[in-house]
């Protein structure tokens, strides 16, 4: 009897040890790990942070630059963390949190010496997106695509060359602004010529016309044009048909559209520009 009672206390014993070992565990897992910034000037996290971005190292460098922002919200190098945390998620490819910071910093500090950088950067966010309207040579077609951030992009760009006409990102915003242009005009006319080739002329039609009011002096309006043409004729409204074309040859005498029509199905749309 004795031997069975201290075979049964010892087990007992034995699990609430075993027991007082995991809780014991779990409290070390479960402990944050000690910051090692904790204490640290402005000024050395705004140098470890920038070695960071330096050395490759942008995750690190935009945390680093985030605790500064925290910490010391006032003063030029919060100022300047901001931009580059800006900076540093764009480069990740991390695009929400990139125009987060720059919508951030350009509301708290209006007037900065660098607002013209960061509104150059905001549409440079938005003109490289990887899910943008940039991306129509993959399998996507381009007409499933949201423009949204192409015109973003060419906002940001227009309110930089508006506001800072002599800034030095000022020439590469303008030719960003032409090519942003040139490649809403194209998509409008490729969704024309979609809805056109499906035998939805009206909507082929409006598309067209769309193109040509908004982006004149855009190459695709030759194509919107032909387009515009031969819907109106599927329609039979001659009068419109016959106005459009006499814009198109006016416009464009020579256009290989007048004398072998519309693109072949088959060809890809990217290579008739």
């Amino acid at each position: 009897m004795r031997v069975a009672l201290y075979r049964l206390w010892t087990l007992r014993l034995m699990g609430t040890a075993a027991a007082a070992v995991l809780l014991g565990l779990g409290g070390c897992a479960s402990s944050p790990s000690k910051d090692e910034t904790l204490g640290w000037s402005s000024a050395k996290l705004y140098a470890e942070a920038k070695d960071e971005m330096n050395s490759g190292n942008t995750e690190k460098g935009v945390k680093l630059y985030e605790k500064l922002e925290s910490r010391y919200p006032y003063g030029l190098m919060a100022q300047q963390a901001l931009i580059e945390i800006a900076y540093g998620n764009y480069k990740q490819g991390e695009r929400a949190q990139a125009l987060a910071a720059a919508d951030r910093f350009l509301k708290l500090y209006p007037n900065n010496p660098y607002t013209d950088y960061v509104l150059y950067l905001k549409g440079l966010i938005n003109f490289n997106t990887d899910q943008g309207w940039f991306s129509f040579l993959s399998d996507q077609k381009l007409y499933e695509r949201d423009q949204a951030a192409a015109k973003q992009s060419f906002e940001s760009f227009k309110e930089l060359v508006t506001r800072f006409p002599e800034s030095k990102y000022a020439p590469d915003a303008r030719q960003r602004m032409r090519y942003i242009v040139n490649s809403l005009a194209e998509y409008e006319t490729h969704v024309a010529l979609f809805y056109y080739r499906r035998g939805a002329y009206v909507a082929a039609a409006d598309r067209a016309q769309r193109a040509i009011e908004h982006y004149q002096d855009a190459p695709a309006t030759q194509l919107a044009l032909a387009i515009l043409v031969d819907a109106y004729g599927k329609l039979g409204l001659t009068q419109l048909r016959d106005d459009a074309e006499r814009v198109l040859k006016l416009n464009y005498p020579n256009s290989t559209y007048l004398t072998e029509g519309l693109p072949a199905r088959n060809e890809p749309f990217w290579k008739l520009w």
